[in-house]
């Protein structure tokens, strides 16, 4: 049936409804028990012992099936916790009740009391004393047998998505899940969770497009922040030895199943340790939360098999351009080498690059897609780690790792370059990079720099992806089945 003749179909209802005195969108209905608390409770009990039982139970939610049978029907009520079967009656609910019943539609949410029991079938059911609508639903829901299966209605229209996808609720109760585990797992390390400025008068704290704004009030341009980085740091310089930040952050770039414009960070700074440490806390907590949340460390993410036991590999990025990359070796220790191979890959190098950024660019071409379990790459190049202390034995190289599964980039964590004079050296080498002096008044925080001044202890820091990591957790392809509300073209 085409959707404006449901939606005719609906209008007269409704206009039936009100003719008959109903409230439409009444607010006086109590709803004592979910559907997962009345299955858990009384799933196991027999038929016999139902019968027996003297109490009525309240429940409310969204019809989401109807079986008519005259002058009897059941029905399928959903709420926040699943889905249970109500029965009813005419001789039970009374003629003018049962008459509304039949008036109403899948989609429309109603308010039951009733007594349980247990279908021929043995399906446990509330047999409905007494029923009321508390919400007409005005449009049809998409054709119950088919669902919703079209991936840009599905991201559009959430909300539809959630009422007849059983798993994307699943996914999204998972990813709080995640989050809360990950929080306690912090909280109980003596971490204090903290929030930063979104809006920035600098965009700091990490290499990418930023999304400007403009305050009328203060006359000044404005950034969404697309790292907390900076700010975390000068709580750190504040005593705040070991602080949190689960947020939002913004990048004015491309759309792609692993990046959406506005995404999940947590972001953690803890003193007086350095970038080994992290990656042993790193491993601890993610075999934390999937022990806890999937109940192993043993995992499926679109049919490839996974093993978050710790502990895991750390390989330099040298040792991975050979072992994994199958490079020559020439490429490492000769810069020409990895301009010539840069470009056959071709990664279009300017000439400009250095060596380090050369082989961090073949690198992510190369070795990445192959990095399937969980796995740390450490000691990047100064160049592309502008925020990472030197290596003592090598100042070329920084203390700095990834952590990469399936391919992909979920964590970045580094011991904290806290030499502000070096610091400001690397800021001036970032600014002459992006476009020369017009751009250093722009984006050289001075403010941070003087408080680098002041004295940081040592201190490592990490960036975990939260939506790429729920992908991998909950067996996603899209980091668009993770959040709730993707960002998306406009309707052409």
């Amino acid at each position: 049936m085409q959707q404006s003749e449901l939606m005719r179909q609906r209008r007269e209802k409704i206009k039936i409804l009100r003719e008959m005195g109903v409230e439409l969108f009444p607010n006086d209905f109590k709803a004592e028990h979910t559907s997962l608390e009345i299955l858990q409770r009384y799933g196991r009990r027999s038929a016999e012992d139902l019968q027996e039982l003297d109490k009525l139970f309240s429940c409310a939610g969204r019809i989401m099936a109807i079986r008519d049978f005259g002058r009897a029907a059941f029905a399928h009520l959903q709420d926040r916790k699943g889905r249970i079967q109500i029965y009813l009656r005419k001789d039970l609910l009374g003629e003018e009740l049962f008459d509304l019943f039949k008036k109403l539609d899948v989609g429309d949410f109603l308010g039951v009391k009733g007594r349980l029991f247990r279908t021929k079938t043995g399906e446990l059911t509330i047999e409905a004393s007494f029923i009321k609508l508390l919400a007409k639903s005005f449009r049809p829901l998409p054709e119950k047998w088919h669902g919703l299966t079209d991936v840009e209605t599905r991201y559009r229209q959430r909300y539809l998505d959630l009422i007849v996808n059983p798993r994307v609720r699943e996914t999204f109760y998972r990813r709080s899940e995640i989050i809360k585990v990950m929080k306690e797992f912090l909280l109980k390390r003596d971490f204090l969770e903290v929030e930063t400025p979104m809006m920035q008068p600098i965009p700091g704290g990490a290499a990418a497009r930023p999304f400007k704004t403009y305050h009328n009030a203060l006359d000044m341009e404005l950034y969404l922040r697309i790292a907390p980085e900076l700010y975390l740091k000068r709580l750190v310089i504040g005593g705040l030895e070991r602080v949190f930040e689960l947020n939002r952050n913004f990048r004015n770039e491309g759309l792609s199943s692993q990046h959406n414009p506005e995404f999940t960070m947590l972001e953690f700074y803890q003193s007086y340790s350095t970038y080994e440490d992290l990656m042993s806390l790193t491993e601890e907590m993610i075999g934390e939360i999937a022990t806890k949340v999937l109940g192993s460390y043993k995992i499926t993410y679109q049919g490839e098999k996974l093993d978050l036991t710790p502990p895991w590999p750390r390989v330099t990025l040298k040792e991975a351009l050979l072992q994994y990359g199958g490079i020559d070796s020439k490429v490492i220790s000769d810069k020409d080498s990895a301009h010539l191979l840069a470009k056959e890959l071709g990664l279009a190098p300017e000439g400009g690059e250095s060596h380090g950024e050369l082989l961090a660019k073949i690198f992510e071409e190369v070795v990445e897609p192959k990095l399937i379990q969980p796995i740390f790459i450490t000691e990047y190049p100064v160049e592309v780690s502008p925020l990472a202390k030197r290596k003592k034995d090598d100042p070329a190289l920084t203390e700095r790792f990834e952590l990469f599964m399936v391919g992909r980039e979920i964590a970045n964590g580094f011991s904290e370059l806290n030499d502000p004079e070096d610091q400001r050296e690397r800021f001036r080498a970032q600014v002459a990079k992006r476009g020369g002096v017009e751009e250093e008044v722009s984006f050289m925080d001075e403010d941070f720099l003087t408080a680098l001044e002041y004295g940081m202890p040592p201190t490592a820091g990490e960036g975990i992806g939260v939506d790429r990591l729920v992908m991998i957790l909950t067996d996603s392809p899209s980091i668009r089945d993770v959040i709730f509300f993707p960002q998306m073209r406009k309707r052409v």
